[in-house]
């Protein structure tokens, strides 16, 4: 398994009519490339906000890491934790 960072853009109608494009960057652990495109393609985030794939990256060592994955217990899809820089 391989995680993936997947770049999706979108036109929000609610913020500037639109006009804009807006992006959001979505982790995805997939066996490869395709894999990867059709497990963010079924979030219904990406279809409520009519996303598009603009790129996608393939990480497999950061800072001289290999990233390996287990299985993680079945109640934890994705977690996330977000740290606000306004709270460093």
């Amino acid at each position: 398994m391989t995680l993936f960072l997947i770049h999706c853009g979108f036109y929000d109608e609610e913020i500037s009519d639109g006009i804009y494009e807006f992006h959001v960057n979505i982790p995805v652990v997939a066996s490869d490339l395709e894999e990867a495109k059709k497990k963010v393609r079924v979030l219904p985030q990406f279809h409520s906000k009519k996303m598009h794939i603009d790129g996608i990256q393939k990480i497999e060592a950061v800072d001289g890491y290999a990233l390996t994955f287990s299985k993680a217990d079945a109640s934890c899809e994705t977690y996330i934790q977000n740290i606000q820089h306004r709270d460093l």
